[in-house]
């Protein structure tokens, strides 16, 4: 107990963007942010530590919640993928709790689709793969760490230009989404108007929104508070309009007509950002760890309550108290 106070429920971990590659410090895309590519790992070293070293039970993680862009795409031109990988996951793994990983752009730049879901970041139990196999090749699952509450981790790129094979019907029906609304030649350049929609966005298929909404009705009938998490953020309040999720719309939509919703989780906008909509519905937007400079830190503790969710954030993560809908 903290200060007399009733321990919580659960906890678990959060970190984002951790963009990690063994190469000198750099800049973003349009050069006006500056990332620290190796000192994401020591960052995550102070994560796991403080995960691990926390002595009561219950404000120990139950697991960890890794918000995708897990390392840098700079590892593919350094034919570095694989080994960059396993030194984010070793020391992952220095923590017992479980992670569950968020797949984000990054994740694209440096696997293909199908290598990802052999590899470890495929953190979905075989159990997890929605009703009668409909979203095989989508990345969405939901787990249960608590009796009443549930967790749903969303396949952001399920509709994207990255990671999917040219000759699939998704990436034309991608690219036939993006070029409608970005003329740019470069499709990594935002365009004047609905800014989202550039190559290292994504979006939400409607098998995925119809996965996702049969979940949510289950969920309310068995009356458990729901977590989601996403690599984009889907409130335009959250995060900068480039950031969000290209059917951003859509997901709110749902999320809005199921009571069981509590919180949406995201990274992507390395700035972070919250929002609670009139809903209820807290959409909390992680800061990147990547932009993060040396000597700071950028994860968090998230102790859950009855009725509200505790974020105890280190470094640039602010502290929050999500009170339940």
């Amino acid at each position: 107990m903290e200060n007399g106070a009733p321990p919580p429920l659960f906890s678990f971990g959060v970190i984002a963007d951790i963009q990690f590659a063994d190469k000198d410090d750099g800049f973003n895309f349009l050069r006006t942010r500056k990332r620290f590519y190796r000192n994401s790992l020591q960052i995550l070293k102070n994560a796991s530590r403080c995960w691990e070293e926390e002595e009561e039970p219950e404000r120990r993680p139950a697991f960890i919640l890794q918000l995708g862009d897990i390392i840098d795409g700079f590892n593919r031109e350094l034919s570095a993928s694989e080994r960059a990988l396993q030194t984010v996951l070793d020391e992952f793994s220095s923590c017992s709790a479980k992670v569950h990983h968020v797949w984000g752009n990054h994740e694209f730049y440096n696997f293909s689709r199908a290598a990802l879901f052999q590899s470890a970041l495929n953190s979905r139990d075989r159990g997890e793969r929605g009703e009668k196999n409909s979203l095989e090749e989508v990345y969405a699952y939901h787990f249960s760490p608590h009796p009443k509450f549930r967790f749903i981790v969303l396949d952001a790129y399920d509709l994207s230009i990255i990671g999917r094979d040219k000759s699939s019907k998704k990436f034309k029906q991608s690219m036939k989404i993006i070029t409608k609304h970005n003329h740019n030649k470069e499709l990594n350049i935002p365009p004047g108007t609905e800014a989202r929609f550039v190559n290292f966005s994504g979006g939400f298929s409607k098998d995925q929104l119809k996965w996702l909404d049969k979940v949510l009705a289950r969920a309310d009938e068995k009356q458990e508070k729901v977590a989601i998490a996403s690599h984009l953020p889907v409130h335009p309040y959250s995060a900068g309009p480039v950031c969000l999720a290209w059917n951003y719309d859509k997901v709110l939509s749902i999320l809005q007509s199921h009571k069981s919703v509590v919180c949406f989780m995201a990274g992507h906008d390395h700035y972070g950002g919250y929002h609670r909509d009139t809903y209820g519905v807290h959409h909390l937007t992680l800061q990147g760890v990547i932009e993060t400079p040396p000597f700071s830190d950028a994860f968090g503790t998230v102790h859950v309550y009855e009725d509200r969710m505790v974020l105890k954030g280190r470094g640039i993560i602010s502290d929050r108290v999500l009170m339940f809908p």
